[in-house]
């Protein structure tokens, strides 16, 4: 694990580009974070820290991005009792006195800093901002993940994203929480219900993690073979998980036998098998969905742009209707919720 002082984690800083918005993160979002003149004076560190890197906002009293700082100081990379290094390394020194820092993510979590404990579904933002875990001898709170439970019983959890989901949401929004569908494409994606409760509940597809050992360690990746992205080797796969006779542990090996008939292109399996894994979630989500309030079938997209866009694709053949969310969501949700905390003067 690197150490918090070594050079791999040296933190990078990021400052807005000259003619950036400085009033807001998109049309109508009063309040919310946007971008502003770094030399002005925080009043919130904001931090999403995760599991393998770490990025925090400096927001101004009206949360508008300062500046950004992101380091590989991942909980996972971390030491054993070098957190409070690590937090100077990412900051790049001390923060103001008076100036309240606040984190999400895998820092709360028992391999974190400190634990924050999950908070039951439903949640809203004043429940979540009445929750936060504060870090003995700092200025530092942490958000709480969140626990729902599904029909049978079977826990689900977040850290973090509670956070993103939030910071879709334009503050003194709250009247409108109800009917929305925020999905978070990643590793474990998550699939989260909003409506007037808060976040109501959630689903976890562990996806990217299966497509990972698919492609590093299945014998379907020894008939692949590199090339440019094959878009209709993708929705091919997709298609097929979206059948009312798709079964996954059936149609993945499918990846393999169209190579050996002659159906499918060795440059096309990686894409045909993102298609049938990521087709598979969609379907499975769908039905999660069914009958619930989310009006229209509308879901609301937050993180990597690159993957939200194969996400797109998926959930249009799926009958979804798509909408890209802020790409600050992280900085969004962690001002609304120190607003709400009552840590901003």
């Amino acid at each position: 694990m690197a150490s918090a002082g070594s050079r791999r984690a040296r933190a990078t800083t990021k400052k807005p580009r000259a003619g950036s918005r400085a009033d807001g993160a998109g049309p109508g979002a009063r309040g919310a974070p946007g971008r502003a003149r770094a030399g002005m004076a925080a009043a919130l560190i904001a931090i999403d820290w995760g599991t393998s890197a770490a990025r925090a906002y400096r927001l101004d009293a009206r949360g508008r991005i300062l500046d950004t700082r992101r380091a590989p100081l991942g909980v996972q990379r971390v030491a054993q009792g070098g957190f409070p290094a690590a937090l100077n390394a990412l900051l790049g020194g001390p923060v103001d006195p008076g100036v309240p820092l606040l984190a999400c993510g895998m820092i709360g979590s028992r391999q974190g800093w400190i634990e924050a404990p999950y908070r039951e579904c439903p949640a809203d933002l004043a429940a979540i901002a009445a929750a936060l875990t504060p870090v003995p001898g700092t200025r530092l709170a942490i958000v709480p993940g969140l626990v729902c439970r599904d029909a049978d019983g079977v826990a689900d959890v977040l850290r973090g994203e509670e956070t993103e989901v939030l910071g879709t949401f334009d503050e003194g929004a709250e009247p409108a929480l109800a009917h929305r569908l925020v999905v978070l494409p990643g590793t474990h994606s998550k699939w989260v219900r909003v409506g007037s409760a808060g976040i109501e509940a959630f689903a976890t597809f562990m996806t990217g993690e299966l497509y990972a050992l698919l492609r590093e360690h299945s014998i379907l990746a020894r008939l692949a073979t590199a090339g440019g992205r094959d878009a209709a080797a993708f929705a091919r796969g997709v298609r097929a998980s979206l059948r009312d006779a798709a079964a996954l542990s059936h149609d993945l090996f499918s990846a393999r036998t169209l190579v050996l008939t002659g159906a499918l292109a060795p440059a096309g399996v990686a894409d045909y098998l993102s298609g049938l894994l990521l087709g598979a979630e969609v379907a499975a989500a769908r039905r999660w969905v069914q009958g619930d309030a989310a009006e229209g079938g509308a879901v609301t997209l937050v993180g990597d742009r690159a993957l939200c866009a194969r996400y797109r694709r998926a959930l249009l053949l799926a009958g979804f209707t798509v909408a890209p969310g802020p790409s600050d969501a992280a900085a969004r949700g962690l001002w609304r919720i120190a607003r709400h905390a009552g840590m901003l003067s």
